[in-house]
């Protein structure tokens, strides 16, 4: 057999997340690539790994069994990597996160600077929705995950970082009348919503809920991102986090509408549960965070008061 560290690699991503298509958005690869990989994987095994039944894609006894054995060979080589740099001094390990979706526009900038001092950590970071995240701290898959909501379940340990703030926001080309009220501006204009289960879209509908609003028209979108491209194209407008449409305000893209009872203020918690043993590598970072955050959030998020209406 000539198999390599790559193809397991890649293997394993499908035996996880039962699918080509998910696995090369996991890996940052073309599914071409992924499907290309697994046919010289497989070509190299007289028993299939895989099976396809309807269009769903199914993962046989034997494939698990070598999807295992993948596992620890993948695990094997990074404990030799580790080694290698413990044993020059350097702090080495995996450090792994669950962010909510909203959250790639905050945690990047509280990682920076501790990946440039440990060189020897390799980084992995997850961007998902809020019940995704949840389940991968649940199931003890990251060290930590970051959420704008606590979850009521679970028994964790948190960190605050930073405020997040959530404005109504509209299209610049959107021309309204300035005697127009908080009731017209939900009920007329289309409303675009995140989906269910999202923190933002929890925070938009408690607001409308708690205000006596009716909403006419509802577009749901599944990312933070398209809901920002859609209030930008002129579909609707939407109660976003200011975190994530920066370069749009200075822009003058997009205009945040004034409107009693806003911002909603939730907090960005990095959080990990109570009975996980932390790694060196996830202990170092904590000690980070609570050295630099203050430093973190006066560098690279002040420029948000230019914007917070009172």
């Amino acid at each position: 057999m000539n198999y390599t560290l790559h193809q397991l690699h890649i293997f394993l991503k499908i035996a996880e997340l039962k699918s080509i298509t998910k696995a090369s958005e996991a890996l940052h690869l073309t599914q071409p690539a992924v499907s290309i990989q697994l046919k010289n994987f497989q070509d190299q095994f007289q028993i299939s790994l895989t099976e396809v039944v309807g269009r769903q894609l199914y993962i046989t006894d034997f494939g698990m069994e070598i999807a295992h054995a993948a596992e620890k060979i993948l695990n094997q080589v990074h404990a030799i990597n580790y080694k290698t740099l413990a044993y020059k001094g350097q702090l080495s390990g995996r450090l792994k996160l669950s962010v909510v979706s909203t959250g790639k526009y905050v945690m990047p900038y509280f990682l920076s600077d501790f990946m440039k001092q440990n060189e020897g950590i390799d980084l992995f970071m997850d961007v998902t929705n809020k019940s995704r995240v949840i389940e991968s701290l649940e199931m003890n898959e990251v060290d930590f995950a970051l959420v704008s909501v606590l979850p009521k379940k679970l028994k964790f340990h948190k960190v605050e970082l930073m405020q997040n703030k959530l404005y109504f926001i509209a299209s610049s080309g959107l021309k309204l009348k300035q005697n127009l009220t908080k009731k017209n501006l939900f009920e007329k204009f289309p409303l675009i919503y995140r989906e269910q289960g999202s923190a933002t879209r929890n925070a938009m509908e408690t607001f409308i809920t708690k205000n006596g609003f009716s909403v006419t028209k509802k577009i749901e979108l599944t990312s933070n991102e398209a809901v920002k491209q859609a209030v930008l194209a002129g579909l609707g407008c939407s109660v976003m986090p200011l975190i994530g449409i920066r370069n749009e305000l200075k822009n003058k893209e997009l205009q945040i509408v004034p409107v009693k009872g806003l911002p909603i203020n939730t907090i960005w918690h990095l959080i990990w549960l109570k009975s996980k043993n932390l790694s060196p590598v996830a202990l170092a970072y904590l000690d980070f965070l609570n050295s630099e955050k203050a430093t973190i959030i006066n560098q690279k998020f002040a420029w948000g008061e230019d914007f917070y209406l009172k």
